[in-house]
């Protein structure tokens, strides 16, 4: 992050590099970045003739060297965006590929800033391509949020429009969003908005504005189901029985299979403080404890046979051997097989 800094810096300064490279998993961070640079580099009037945003799958290698070789008209500086810059790595119709721009990365025009989005995934960095770029430009690698960063991330997030959260709503909204940024981001502006001058995000106005219930959501329910409580299990299924777009069946075993593998690692590990957990595991030290008590209630030999139980009940979920039984049913003999 402090690269991101650094290049937020950098163009507050009236600052660019010639050549820009924004990969990786995560959309978030290079979306953020091309917008940044698009908003400050130029002037409203000046983008009509300076600001050129091409598209991997449709451009030739050659246009984008000859584009970014082209001067600017009545401004400082000439914009080039190349988005879905990953599919420039296959060959085009002139048989060119990325590494073809090896020789304008190397002596780029000085008024343009090229910015090349690749996304979904990161550029080889034993390339001739990547090392051109790292030599005479700038590149940042956005990676995926791992689930124990997800909820220092949403806080600083609402941090910087003065608001707060406590860690348990802020994993309620990753237990059920994930951790990919994008959507995060769409549901924390939401409750930006909506919140107006109160400053204080509780559960409630997740359950209120997002639509995951503080009660019955998959967290609750991974947790009933660490501590064998059956009651509790079948009030949360039935919550989802009759919501249930908001806990599709097929995420809800997803998550259930994720939490069991974690209690595998977690027997697995020499080191059981709460630290070590917390970093084994992937999870903020918060939530340590339920995972303790869940490994209690699980030996790692009957773990591996939920695992089993878990990957048969995927299909099943997905339509495979559960003709004509309903979502809701399948859920309870699953929940009735982890917990016997």
């Amino acid at each position: 992050m402090n690269l991101i800094k650094q290049i937020e810096n950098d163009i507050k300064n009236n600052t660019y590099s010639p050549v820009y490279l924004f990969m990786g998993e995560e959309e978030y961070y290079i979306d953020y970045l091309t917008k940044l640079i698009i908003n400050n580099s130029l002037q409203d009037h000046e983008k009509d003739f300076n600001l050129n945003i091409l598209y991997g799958k449709d451009t030739l290698i050659s246009d984008i060297i000859s584009i970014s070789k082209q001067y600017p008209v009545m401004s400082e500086r000439k914009l080039v965006i190349v988005k879905e810059a990953q599919d420039l790595s296959k060959k085009d119709t002139e048989g060119n590929s990325l590494d073809d721009l090896i020789n304008y990365v190397n002596n780029p025009l000085t008024s343009t800033i090229l910015v090349l989005n690749f996304k979904h995934k990161s550029l080889d960095k034993r390339k001739a391509i990547y090392k051109a770029i790292l030599k005479n430009g700038l590149i940042f690698e956005s990676k995926r949020l791992y689930e124990n960063q997800a909820q220092d991330w949403i806080l600083s997030y609402l941090k910087s429009f003065g608001f707060n959260i406590d860690k348990k709503s802020s994993f309620l909204i990753t237990e059920l969003l994930g951790t990919e940024i994008n959507k995060i981001v769409n549901e924390l502006d939401k409750l930006i908005v909506l919140k107006g001058k109160n400053k204080t995000i509780t559960q409630d106005d997740i359950e209120k504005y997002i639509g995951i219930s503080k009660e019955f959501n998959v967290f609750e329910l991974r947790k009933a189901i660490g501590e064998r409580d059956l009651f509790k299990c079948m009030k949360i299924i039935d919550y989802f029985s009759k919501n249930p777009k908001s806990n599709p069946l097929v995420v809800v075993i997803s998550l259930v299979f994720d939490f069991f593998i974690k209690l595998f690692i977690y027997h697995s590990l020499s080191d059981k403080s709460d630290r070590s957990i917390a970093s084994a595991l992937k999870v903020n030290p918060y939530f340590v404890k339920d995972y303790s008590l869940a490994a209690r209630n699980y030996s790692m030999k009957s773990i591996s046979s939920k695992i089993s139980i878990l990957r048969e009940f995927d299909l099943k979920s997905k339509g495979l051997g559960a003709n004509n039984i309903s979502n809701s049913d399948i859920l309870k003999e699953l929940i009735f097989k982890l917990l016997h």
